[in-house]
């Protein structure tokens, strides 16, 4: 008998390795043996595929039957391999053409009635095997819309294991629920076909308006301007001024995804075990995690198979982390590599599981327990002792990575007068101001890695082409000479002074701009 051989995709994170997987028949007693470097629920294939296969029509070779995954020293983890498995064996038995088999990279897992599975993480399982050269993928039918969300390949989706092996040349008769997609033309193709990427892309339902807001001129101010630079922002005020409400606003001010961004943002979710039957998303993701969430919930963690947390999937996108004096202190501590990086990288013994990790950080926050520290319209009755404990909660090393911090006050009755007698935000307006400020940067950094203003690193802002002159720097020295800022703060500071210039259509940033950069990074400590 021949070695049959075919391939699948090993993901760590939301990397994936291209595992070849071999099967070899030899006369000895019934078994089947799984090499290399499998995970307890890999090396538990053994019953999912044999009885997958007696079910299907398609016994299994008598005989041991020995299924290596190599590279050897490469970790694999979860059922994803089983379909590749049951081919394999299948073709080192002459039941199916080793050359067809080859061919294909084969993904999902079997039941034991040999129905194949939804598979989480197919979506990053089919663009690394594009990735490696190879364009030709089967997967699960109820994972096919979200891998034809992949350019440039060749999906075939089965719906068990039966159909597979009818696919590649099999003489086996389909089943009733085999027959429609085996009719549908899913006859081998010459060609790899292109996935329609943009015509699957959808959006979501209507976003919440800066309409709804009442006032908080300074607040909305600091919002526009966290959207238009993709920084990261601060709020700290007294329960039921808004802080919540104008958080959940900042998604409807950023623009939609690119398609590649969209992908990788869709990837992480599919790891995640979202589906796209419809289509991915392309508007920015929102992940607001309650203040109980763990390290392994916000981060992301497992010991085989690595899940990512809500951080991940905020790439992109915004985490909004309300109450945030209220969350353990380690787990915010947690953020400040992510913040820094942009990237969130989880070590396991298996391994390093990387992902993204370039979101817009919100935090709201009270100032004190009862939440009235600072007011004037209502006493705060908590000790000095408790206030400051509360507040260092919230640490410096990590107050220092975020670019605005505005206190927020409560309106007054004239106040609410006023804004009720006055036109609301034009929602549509102030995004668009926001578009036009992000096409300015990146005009701007065209001949540069990055895109927005946060991202570009401090040595660029002091030392490149587009430094700013020591005279518009002076207030910025001043705060720094004085201790009010650190070095990563002081450019911070200027990376926001830019993202007002952009919205003010300035060529470069005035003394007002750096001014009013300064007054957005100190309201904390009003």
């Amino acid at each position: 008998m021949s070695v049959g051989r075919t391939w699948a995709v090993s993901l760590l994170g939301i990397q994936g390795s291209m595992v070849e997987v071999e099967a070899d028949v030899s006369q000895s007693l019934p078994r089947l043996v799984i090499i290399g470097l499998a995970d307890r629920s890999l090396g538990e294939a053994e019953g999912r595929v044999r009885l997958a296969a007696n079910n299907s029509g398609c016994r299994l070779p008598t005989g041991r039957i020995t299924v290596n995954l190599s590279p050897a020293g490469l970790p694999k983890a979860g059922a994803g391999f089983d379909l590749a498995i049951a081919l394999a064996c299948l073709a080192a038995d002459a039941r199916l053409p080793l050359a067809s088999v080859a061919s294909v990279v084969h993904l999902g897992e079997l039941s034991l009635d040999g129905r194949l599975r939804a598979t989480p993480g197919i979506l990053p399982a089919v663009l690394a095997a594009r990735d490696a050269g190879y364009p030709r993928i089967m997967v699960p039918a109820a994972n096919r819309a979200e891998a034809e969300l992949v350019p440039d390949t060749e999906i075939i989706p089965i719906e068990s294991l039966r159909a597979a092996a009818i696919w590649h040349g099999a003489d086996l008769e389909p089943e009733d629920h085999d027959a429609p997609l085996m009719r549908g033309g899913l006859e081998k193709s010459t060609e790899p076909a292109s996935a329609g990427t943009a015509s699957a892309l959808i959006r979501s339902p209507p976003e919440p308006s800066l309409a709804d807001v009442l006032g908080q001129t300074d607040a909305v101010k600091a919002l526009i301007t966290a959207a238009a630079g993709g920084h990261h922002l601060g709020m700290v005020g007294p329960p039921g001024t808004g802080k919540s409400m104008l958080a959940a606003r900042l998604p409807s001010l950023l623009p939609d995804l690119p398609i590649d961004v969209a992908l990788e943002v869709a990837s992480v979710q599919s790891l995640d075990g979202a589906r796209f039957d419809s289509g991915i998303p392309v508007r920015p993701p929102w992940e607001a995690p309650h203040h109980s969430a763990s390290v392994a919930s916000i981060i992301g963690g497992g010991s085989t198979l690595i899940r990512p947390g809500a951080a991940a999937r905020a790439a992109h996108g915004v985490l909004f982390l309300d109450e945030a004096a209220e969350f353990p202190a380690h787990v915010l501590d947690m953020l400040r590599q992510p913040l820094e990086t942009g990237e969130i990288v989880i070590h396991r013994a298996i391994g390093a599981a990387t992902f993204p990790g370039r979101f817009q950080l919100v935090l709201a926050a009270n100032p004190c327990p009862c939440g009235y520290h600072g007011e004037k319209a209502r006493r705060c009755d908590c000790p000095p002792q408790s206030v400051r404990r509360y507040r260092g909660r919230l640490s410096g090393p990590l107050l220092d990575r975020i670019d605005i911090q505005v206190r927020v006050h409560p309106i007054t009755s004239a106040q609410l007068n006023l804004a009720r007698d006055s036109p609301r935000y034009d929602h549509q307006a102030l995004r668009e101001d926001v578009r036009l400020a992000r096409e300015r940067a990146a005009h701007r950094l065209r001949d540069t890695p990055w895109t927005r203003t946060a991202d570009v690193p401090g040595s660029w802002l002091r030392e490149g082409t587009h430094r700013v002159s020591s005279a518009m720097l002076s207030p910025l020295d001043k705060a720094f000479a004085a201790g009010r800022l650190s070095m990563r703060g002081y450019d911070r500071v200027l990376r926001v002074a830019w993202t007002v210039a952009d919205l003010g259509a300035h060529a470069a940033p005035t003394l007002d701009d750096i001014g009013e950069a300064l007054f957005l990074r100190d309201g904390l400590t009003v």
